[in-house]
């Protein structure tokens, strides 16, 4: 760790104001942002910088955010002598892109994920270091984001995570108020109760069994709260269970009455269409959705509402984070002391992160958004009413890991990028398997990838 500052920490505040930039702090440089918070603060290296630092980064769901967060990294590399270079990519495309370029030694020096890369562990480098200067600057990093960067078996924090993205439930109050609901549905029977009736009336309703991020999250939401999950907390399979096969036979029930093929063929963007062009009732996603509809349908935007995660059978109500971000350092890297203190300079400034990407994204680190609180609960960008947000400031205590209740092992993140839990659903629902041999077929493919992972000495348990 010689390469971060200890002790006392030179910080040049940049402020915009009418004139210019003025510069703050004592080191007598000049330099630029493109803050809409209006001011960054940047800590001084303890090692020279220099040479070129490349980005690749999903293209966010919040435009906002890329239109802020590119000049914000070029103006950090202009301060401390590096070319930062930013290149955007669908979030469907990057272990693809990662992948080839981790297979050619070469490519981006930073890559960020919106779920836990750690199937990629043996091809990145270990950021121990940067995670706990994280922790000594910011504070204690919440669960959820260090059991998706960190693996307990090998010790190695194969990721920094700096962020993530709750994933509440999406619905229309206007057409859940005609069935008895006007809240929302609370649990998975309500789900099933009031969607049925209101596809009755011509409105279907929008959760995807299909290879993309947001049918992941829904199958394990589904699975947790009906009591389930793929791995215990000790790295077992446990995944052939009671509890799985009911969760997966309700959701063939669910497509059945309150859905249509096309579920089967979505993209990540799918669901976001069609609640804002008003033809869905309830999906499961970010608020992205909800902030896309205010510009492009404000009608439709007024009557999406969200509700906390459904409760199973049980009581339990568990949901995945809709995204969590995620950074590797391929071993490739030209030049990984910028790339983590890029890293640190990020969370330095997360206030302005959350804030560009419309309360999207909320910090990793809860010391650098003290704000966040009071903007979920009136929100600066226009909800009506006001408090629109405000269960999101919970999103921590009902939001798991992929790998819940273990860590986001690089098994769990293989059985994510392939898509096992998606295409076990659709197969039940498209009545091609039963919900219990669906489920005994998914179990083998998890098994074996656990196993392969398992021998590699790089997944814990039996």
């Amino acid at each position: 760790m010689d390469h971060f500052l200890r002790g006392a920490i030179t910080r040049r505040r940049f402020i915009q104001g009418a004139a210019g930039l003025t510069v703050l702090a004592a080191c007598g440089k000049s330099g630029t942002t493109s803050s809409t918070q209006g001011s960054t603060s940047i800590v001084e290296p303890a090692k020279k910088l220099s040479g070129d630092l490349k980005l690749l980064v999903w293209s966010h769901f919040v435009p906002q955010h890329d239109t802020w967060f590119d000049p914000f990294a070029k103006s950090w590399g202009t301060q401390v002598g590096v070319n930062v270079s930013v290149d955007h990519i669908d979030q469907a495309e990057l272990f693809t892109r990662a992948a080839a370029e981790i297979q050619a030694r070469e490519g981006h020096d930073l890559i960020e994920f919106i779920s836990p890369p750690s199937n990629l562990e043996p091809s990145v480098l270990d950021l121990a270091d940067v995670n706990q200067e994280a922790a000594k600057r910011f504070g204690k990093q919440i669960e959820l984001c260090t059991k998706s960067s960190f693996n307990p078996t090998t010790k190695k924090f194969y990721g920094f995570c700096h962020g993530y993205a709750p994933d509440p439930g999406d619905y229309r109050k206007s057409l859940w108020e005609k069935v008895g609901l006007p809240n929302g549905p609370s649990t998975y029977q309500e789900l099933l109760d009031g969607g049925t009736k209101i596809k009755q009336m011509g409105t279907q309703m929008g959760i995807g069994m299909s290879n993309e991020i947001d049918s992941n999250m829904a199958a394990r939401a589904l699975i947790w709260s009906y009591g389930g999950s793929i791995q215990d907390a000790n790295e077992n399979v446990v995944f052939n269970s009671p509890q799985t096969i009911e969760a997966v036979d309700y959701m063939a029930r669910l497509f059945k009455a309150t859905m249509t093929d096309e579920v089967f063929g979505w993209n990540a963007a799918s669901n976001n269409q069609g609640l804002i062009a008003g033809n869905l009732s309830y999906i499961l996603n970010s608020i992205s959705a909800y902030r896309s509809a205010q510009t492009a349908n404000p009608a439709v935007a007024d009557d999406i509402y969200f509700t906390s995660p459904l409760k199973g059978p049980t009581g339990k109500q568990l949901a995945s984070e809709h995204a969590i971000m995620v950074y590797v350092i391929p071993q490739h890297a030209k030049n990984p002391d910028a790339a983590k203190e890029f890293l640190l300079h990020l969370v330095g400034n997360y206030k302005e992160a959350t804030n560009n990407s419309k309360l999207y994204t909320l910090p990793s680190f809860p010391s650098t958004v003290t704000d966040a609180n009071t903007w979920l609960d009136t929100d600066p960008f226009g909800s009506k009413p006001a408090n629109k947000l405000a269960l999101l400031k919970d999103a921590e205590k009902w939001s798991a890991n992929i790998g819940y209740p273990g860590p986001a092992n690089a098994a769990e993140g293989e059985v994510f990028s392939t898509f096992v839990l998606p295409q076990m659903m659709a197969k039940a629902a498209r009545g091609q398997l039963s919900a219990k041999d669906a489920v005994a077929e998914a179990e083998g493919r998890i098994k074996t990838i656990f196993q392969q992972w398992r021998d590699r000495k790089l997944v814990g348990g039996r």
